[in-house]
């Protein structure tokens, strides 16, 4: 090859090199900056439609709850779910169990809660229902808490999905200091939206928020677990007849997840065992003899039968809340038990040496503050044995 020729064929290399780089600039989309890639994944986030299950890696649990096939449950009074997103919509689908066709006296009651404030208070009717919870016309950073405010033993819902437009949603932080309540339906809230002694029992006139166990836990700034059930106690249930009720006993369901008369297809609540891991408190409030009395009276025998058991329950208590101050409190309703409460905490240390259990008496009653349904505590009353019992949980931890 002559040194024209080869000069001429690298003219023509370089030429094709040079069609071939302006072929590849025109075919390549333009690369946005970091700012515009910013700005369109804010854009598209904010108008997502995002579906979750209430699971912990989702949500916090509030109390016990319980999953069965992807559906959350909450039995328990005052169990629930919280998360914070932002966006400008939310909604939950909820389903019922078997006793949504029972009226309003024993459907179960929620409120939803956005930003702390109640914006939905319900009961459950349907077998599936979706609530829109939240809405705005601007993308909002927004807290949803969803509390079931009626008691376990009548009724129960699940929570089957969230939606959401906008953000991921994520749990709320944990508290530093978790207290549970084990009780009877004073820890309930029985009644308390009804202030007419002469009225009786509905979920729809109960609500735990309004109680002094949830209260006290607020005061604190506590997590909480609510363990109670209507007319429960340690020997007996209430009785009108002097005979022993032994249907209606705290510690025959204390370490199942719940137990109700409401149930979805096969699912039982009662068929769960409690995982005691899941919640580990460091106070235990157990508050039961209300209903006891009505059975133990002034008869000596009885009533030690009931401080025996008692003792017999603590320990119970302690092995699955191995590291918990354990307070045995009554006295809102009456205290003719609370001897028989303080024999419980003596007989309990004496046989097992544990000192960390104590026994507080709750101011009685006396009508100033007025009645709830049945006779039971006005949430003017539950404050008032809420803001004590909070001193007595802040005398305990001081001392620790």
């Amino acid at each position: 090859m002559t040194a024209a020729m080869k000069g001429l064929s690298g003219i023509l290399a370089a030429l094709m090199l040079m069609l071939s780089g302006c072929a590849k600039q025109d075919n390549t989309p333009e690369v946005p900056t970091s700012s515009d890639t910013s700005i369109i994944t804010e854009s598209e986030t904010m108008d997502t439609n995002r579906t979750y299950s209430a699971t912990e890696l989702n949500v916090k649990h509030l109390g016990r709850t319980a999953e069965q096939d992807g559906i959350l449950w909450l039995a328990l009074s005052a169990s629930g779910i919280e998360f914070t997103f932002t966006g400008t919509k939310a909604s939950v689908t909820i389903v019922g169990d078997t006793m949504i066709s029972s009226g309003k006296d024993k459907q179960a009651r929620f409120a939803v809660y956005i930003d702390g404030e109640r914006t939905l208070d319900t009961q459950v009717d349907a077998a599936e229902k979706t609530y829109e919870i939240f809405s705005a016309d601007e993308a909002k950073e927004t807290t949803v808490t969803i509390i079931k405010l009626s008691e376990a033993a009548e009724s129960t819902f699940g929570i089957k999905s969230i939606d959401v437009t906008g953000s991921e949603i994520a749990p709320t932080a944990e508290k530093e200091l978790k207290i549970e309540f084990i009780g009877d339906s004073i820890t309930c809230g029985y009644g308390v939206d009804d202030e007419d002694r002469d009225h009786h029992f509905s979920t729809s006139t109960e609500d735990a928020t309004r109680a002094y166990a949830y209260k006290t836990a607020k005061l604190l700034d506590a997590d909480y677990s609510l363990v109670s059930y209507s007319g429960h106690g340690i020997i007996s249930g209430y009785t009108d007849s002097g005979k022993k009720v032994t249907s209606q006993l705290v510690p025959k369901v204390y370490e199942k997840f719940a137990k109700s008369f409401g149930y979805y297809d096969i699912f039982n609540v009662a068929d769960i065992e409690w995982d005691f891991s899941r919640f580990v408190p460091d106070i235990v409030v157990i508050n039961l003899g209300t209903n006891d009395a009505s059975y133990c009276g002034s008869d000596r025998e009885r009533i030690t039968d009931y401080s025996e058991n008692y003792a017999e329950f603590l320990k119970v208590v302690r092995e699955k809340n191995p590291d918990a101050h354990i307070i045995c409190a009554l006295g809102v309703m009456g205290d003719s038990l609370y001897t028989g409460v303080k024999k419980a905490v003596e007989i309990y240390t004496t046989e097992t040496g544990d000192t960390k259990v104590s026994h507080f008496r709750l101011k009685p009653q006396d009508g100033t503050t007025g009645y709830a349904a049945d006779w039971h505590p006005t949430e003017a009353t539950h404050e008032i044995a809420a803001a004590d019992m909070a001193e007595e949980i802040r005398r305990i931890l001081a001392e620790q």
